[in-house]
């Protein structure tokens, strides 16, 4: 059987990678303490589970969904755009239901690419948006994320010919893997460069709501002119720790909203709809939950920070988001600074060059481990700063 060259050429998806080193040592019967993966360790709530559990057992959704999916969920989500972002959504038009947000983000580059053309990706950044580009045939041209621009990518940086191929290009605030965020005045001249070069903006927002301190993160469909330009990406995986029931959003652009539908149509069935009501009821219902577990986060945010401070890293406190980014010491690769911790300490950090080459020089950690385990976790740090060498 002969395998198709993209397929060879394919590397390891990272957090794969990072699984399986994680097995091993417990194989081992050592006790590791993962920083890895930004999964929610919290329940989803009990409402929107009790919900779920009464849609089961309506015989109609035991059938094939729409790939557009329930008229009920999309108004729910035009509701909740509109109340928390202050943005007006025809449910019929301009939203489309997901199974969660990845699978939205690999569609859309099938959607958008054709062989040759260019999508502009940050870097570092979520390996969906490049690897979409890649499946779809195009190229992949890395707009670098800098500390010194506040991990923001620098538009006048892109060549003009770049820009002139360029089809799409792909934003994520709050951002991951680096916890930085946007204001609407960073979105509106994203917005100019992608009028000026015929780009359609794909903004992944997954991460609004996991903010701390105070801090509201943003749409980018709060900018102005955003819906001539692009689209917006959300997911209840974080919003709502609903990572496992796999449900999110598309909204924006109806062009390229109905584009995106077109590819879904052929290559899913949709979403089970009891998962949808569940869906419903976290838009529609009580928001609490959502502080709540704010507050957990940030906890175990400043735990880490703290920690990692101690053993002389340097760490920006972050806004939003799952993760925290450090830099690694000085005279280790991120990945031997990684390989270091799990050896010497069995705590495991995610290498920042697994999101793309600006990540060298850093580490993710994921604040998705529970209290006790990151206490732990920041335990062994110290003490591990104490004697390394």
């Amino acid at each position: 059987m002969r395998i198709s060259q993209r397929i060879e050429k394919l590397p390891p998806y990272p957090f794969v990678e990072i699984t399986r080193k994680i097995n091993q040592k417990r194989a081992e019967g050592v006790d590791v303490i993962t920083f890895a993966i930004g999964d929610p360790d919290i329940p989803t709530p009990k409402h929107v589970m009790d919900s779920l559990h009464a849609a089961a057992d309506e015989p109609a959704n035991h059938r094939y969904p729409e790939s557009d999916g329930l008229p009920e969920l999309r108004r729910a989500i035009a509701g909740w755009y509109q109340r928390r972002f202050g943005v007006d959504l025809d449910p019929d038009k301009e939203v489309l239901p997901l199974i969660g947000s990845k699978e939205g983000i690999a569609n859309m580059a099938f959607a958008m690419i054709d062989a040759g053309d260019v999508a502009l990706v940050p870097d570092p950044g979520y390996p969906a948006y490049h690897m979409g580009t890649m499946f779809a045939g195009g190229e992949t041209h890395y707009m670098p994320l800098l500390q010194e621009n506040n991990f923001l990518p620098d538009f006048s940086a892109i060549p003009d010919g770049v820009a002139r191929r360029a089809k799409v290009m792909w934003l994520n605030y709050p951002n991951a893997p680096t916890a930085a965020v946007a204001e609407v005045s960073f979105f509106e001249e994203a917005v100019r460069y992608a009028k000026k070069y015929d780009i359609a903006i794909c903004h992944d927002n997954a991460y609004s709501e996991v903010a701390f301190d105070g801090d509201r993160p943003i749409s980018f469909l709060e900018a102005e002119g955003a819906r001539d330009v692009g689209i917006e990406f959300h997911s209840l995986s974080k919003s709502f720790n609903m990572t496992g029931w796999r449900i999110g959003m598309a909204v924006g652009n109806e062009a390229l909203i109905n584009a995106l539908f077109k590819v879904k149509s052929y290559i899913d069935s949709g979403i089970n709809q009891a998962i949808q009501r569940m869906a419903i009821t976290a838009l529609e219902g009580p928001q609490d939950a959502i502080e709540e577990h704010n507050k957990i986060y940030q906890r175990r945010r400043d735990i880490l920070v703290e920690a990692l401070r101690a053993c002389g890293l340097r760490v920006e406190v972050p806004k939003a988001s799952l993760y925290i980014w450090a830099s690694v010491p000085a005279g280790y690769t991120a990945a031997e600074f990684a390989a270091r911790l799990i050896d010497d300490i069995a705590v495991v950090v995610t290498p920042g060059n697994n999101f793309g080459p600006s990540g060298e020089g850093f580490i993710r950690l994921s604040i998705t481990t529970p209290d006790e385990r990151v206490e732990e976790g920041a335990r062994r740090l110290v003490e591990w700063s104490k004697t390394a060498k």
